[in-house]
């Protein structure tokens, strides 16, 4: 399968964003225009825009809806978004709007129904969001620890229909500490779903390690751009 590389939009009170493990407290603003920014990534050749919600996450509906409307107006790029999305009107809404994939975090452990509900009536466009600290699954924007660990999650859905398991190791999300690439492919290898990667990614040649990973299907590419430590040509020559 191609290796996809998404260059992430993160929303917080209408900017682009980059938390660090995931405080909002802790946001750096990179751009205040975020359709200009999902035109840029476009432009640079990106095939995907990964966009997020971050009010929205902390408040379980959207929060963000006009910034998202904006760059799917702005862009010829696929998006997939997630933030706040725990009901089949979010979901129903977002595809309306133009949205290929919707990404199902809180609710995938808190009403798994709704996944399975939302990805047979939308096959492969249902992602299922698996937030790590120390193996264990975080929800409410990685606020709430739970104790299922990650490969149990993943398994629930595996006959469910959805596109990807999108694997954040919180504990390295915004920090350029690298990617978790073993406990990724460790994922990638216990479960029947493609996998991808998310939270720290700081190198390309991460890029290329996660590409030789069985399962792994992409991955999230967020601070490592904005802060120009990769260039998005660089990350998606290395992918291929």
């Amino acid at each position: 399968m191609p290796f996809t590389i998404y260059p992430a939009i993160d929303l917080k009170g209408g900017e682009v964003v980059r938390l660090a493990e995931g405080d909002m407290d802790r946001a750096t603003v990179y751009a205040s225009d975020p359709a200009a920014q999902a035109r840029a990534f476009a432009e640079a050749g990106a095939g995907w825009l990964h966009v997020v919600d971050l009010d929205g996450a902390f408040a379980g509906e959207a929060r963000n809806a006009a910034a998202v409307e904006a760059i799917l107006a702005s862009t010829p790029a696929k998006v997939q978004v997630g933030g706040g999305i725990r009901n089949m009107a979010s979901i129903e809404r977002w595809f309306r709007l133009g949205v290929e994939r919707v990404i199902i975090g809180t609710a995938a452990l808190t009403d798994p129904a709704l996944v399975r509900t939302a990805a047979a009536d939308n096959p492969g466009r249902v992602v299922v969001a698996v937030d790590a600290r120390d193996g264990r699954v975080a929800t409410r924007g990685w606020a709430d620890v739970s104790d299922v660990p990650v490969a149990d999650m993943g398994r629930r859905f595996e006959d469910a229909g959805v596109a990807a398991l999108l694997f954040t190791d919180v504990g390295r999300d915004g920090l350029l500490k690298g990617v978790n690439i073993e406990a990724t492919a460790a994922l990638a290898a216990a479960v029947k779903l493609p996998v991808i990667a998310s939270g720290g990614l700081a190198d390309k040649s991460e890029i290329k390690a996660l590409r030789l990973k069985r399962g792994i299907e992409g991955v999230i590419a967020g601070r490592s751009l904005y802060d120009g430590r990769i260039q998005l040509a660089e990350a998606l020559q290395a992918a291929r």
